[in-house]
């Protein structure tokens, strides 16, 4: 059986339907999945080795252009490319008119989310067969229920990202041990103070004798990850770094503390110590997955401590430690 799934993005979006894969994987091993999602979020999906071919599209970029005939020639080939693998189904799994519509592209069967659990209601009329997912559970648990409705097996009890992060995300010279400080997010009110940032370096240092690795996506969040080494030597901004290279940071550090984003949830996925900072947004809608070594700070307007995250960490930390213990 070949199936597409089409979950296009966002990051943290892909990240949640990984779990649903790993139950697939071990329920349904002769399944041939292959992934339709947005270009750059690719390496989110190659995370999985069960999955064994990722197309991409480019809405992003497309939707910009969409009056010039370069974008209508690279939608034509990708719609060839998917006919071409003719697809028992397609399964999308996002719920939205944008991921129905390129659903579409393979010209099988779609299967998703009836018209009052899917996001936008109307998706559903593109869908051969739709299947009830109750809202108000999170994003991980919705995928998985999803995912055994249409293959037919229970839902396991154990929830398993299964992430491989592949050799080609190796970075060498990273100084050992060390944190990972996850300092950017999407806007301003869900920041952390950099005094806090440095208050909390400095005392991960002083206790831990560790270095701590800033990565950034782009130069404003460069330079908030040179505000916070300032003068901290053991404070270490990193290099321009794609996904897999940034899923090779954080599956090999000590703990990773961070601020909403999409790169917490990948080091949630990787089955890490990991402790989530939230100042404008309510965890319990998009925090990490809550476990021994995965805890969640703050809310709406409540900014937690350099002392109370480091605690927390230091929790998380000596709970993943433990559970190594034979």
């Amino acid at each position: 059986m070949k199936i597409l799934l089409v979950r296009l993005s966002s990051m943290g979006d892909l990240i949640h339907t990984l779990p649903a894969i790993e139950d697939l994987a071990r329920q349904c091993p002769d399944v041939e999945l292959h992934w339709l999602c947005e270009a750059g979020f690719a390496d989110i999906a190659r995370l999985h080795p069960f999955v064994k071919k990722i197309y991409v599209m480019k809405w992003r970029q497309w939707r910009k252009h969409l009056f010039q005939v370069e974008t209508w020639r690279e939608i034509g080939r990708l719609k060839q490319v998917l006919r071409q693998e003719a697809f028992d189904f397609v399964l999308d799994s996002q719920g939205l008119i944008k991921s129905a519509c390129f659903a579409k592209m393979a010209k099988s069967p779609i299967y998703g989310l009836d018209k009052n659990s899917a996001r936008e209601g109307l998706a559903a009329l593109a869908y051969a067969k739709t299947y009830a997912v109750p809202k108000g559970k999170n994003a991980v648990w919705r995928n998985r229920e999803l995912f055994a409705q249409v293959f037919g097996y229970a839902m396991p009890e154990t929830q398993v990202f299964g992430l491989t992060v592949p050799e080609a995300g190796r970075l060498k010279n990273l100084e050992q041990p060390y944190y990972a400080a996850l300092h950017a997010t999407s806007r301003d009110s869900k920041l952390w103070p950099v005094e806090n940032w440095r208050a909390l370096l400095q005392k991960l240092n002083e206790e831990q004798q560790c270095n701590v690795y800033l990565p950034w996506g782009n130069e404003t969040e460069k330079t908030r990850a040179e505000q916070i080494a300032d003068g901290l030597p053991f404070a270490i901004v990193c290099d321009k770094m794609n996904l897999l290279q940034a899923a090779y940071l954080l599956k090999h550090a000590v703990g990773i503390i961070g601020v909403d984003t999409g790169l917490l949830h990948l080091a949630n996925a990787l089955e890490k110590p990991v402790v989530g900072i939230y100042t404008d947004t309510d965890p319990i809608k998009t925090g990490v997955q809550v476990s021994a070594v995965a805890k969640n700070l703050g809310n709406i307007g409540q900014i937690p401590t350099a002392d109370l995250v480091y605690q927390t960490l230091m929790d998380c930390v000596a709970a993943d430690e433990g559970s190594k213990v034979v």
